[in-house]
This record gives C-alpha cells, structure tokens and sequence, in this order.
C-alpha cells in the first residue's frame, strides 16, 4: 500500500482561474446540495483567495483542503483557517450527510447502517 491516501475530490473553487468543479460521480446529488456546495465554495475564495478543496478521505470523512500559490501575497492564510473552522461548525449536518451518502455509494456502509445509525 503506497503512503498516500486514495482520496476522491468531490468540489473545489479556484479563485485564480475562477471556476468551480464538481466532480462528475456526485451529478446525482439533489440539486440544492450542488448549489449549496457551489455557493460556499465560491464564496470561499471569494472572501479568502486560493483554492478550497472537498474531498472524501480513504475512510469516507470529508476533509476541507485550502491551498494558495505560493506568490499570492493576498491570500489571507489565518483567515482560511477560521473560515474553515465556521463552515465546519455551521454545515455539520450537511457534511455529515455528504460522508453518509460517500460511505453508501462506495460501499464502505450499507443503507441498513444508515438507518440505524440514524436511531
């Protein structure tokens, strides 16, 4: 097994090249997810600069990744952080349902253990 995790991206936002990409496997997301998730990450790089990141670990949890060119002098590296941390605070549940619905897709969960889980 090679040191780095299989990881499996499923939006990002790039404020240089400014767009947003949403990764073909998750079209079958209901569209108000796609736009919720469209909406926070543009505003991410909006207000913060760089690149914001979603993606689902090996173990199915999502992890928010934030990168900067390395001569963007504007990108405000504390505010990332505190940005990252509010939007893990206020789309828990959202991001808690994203990793349920990953963990069922890929098989790493049956929906028998989503409903029980949901008890």
């Amino acid at each position: 097994m090679s040191e780095k995790q299989n990881v499996t991206v499923l939006c990002c936002a790039n404020s240089y090249e400014q767009k947003y990409y949403l990764n073909p496997d998750f079209e079958r997301l209901p569209e108000s997810v796609k736009a919720e998730l469209k909406i926070m990450c543009v505003l991410f790089t909006e207000d913060i600069g760089g690149i914001i990141i979603l993606q689902f670990e090996e173990d199915g949890n999502l992890e928010i990744r934030v990168e900067a060119a390395q001569e963007d002098y504007l990108f405000d590296e504390i505010g990332s952080g505190l940005k990252v941390r509010e939007l893990q605070r206020t789309k828990y549940e959202l991001f808690r349902s994203l990793e349920l619905y990953y963990k069922v897709l890929t098989g790493k969960m049956s929906p028998e253990d989503f409903e029980e889980s949901e008890e």
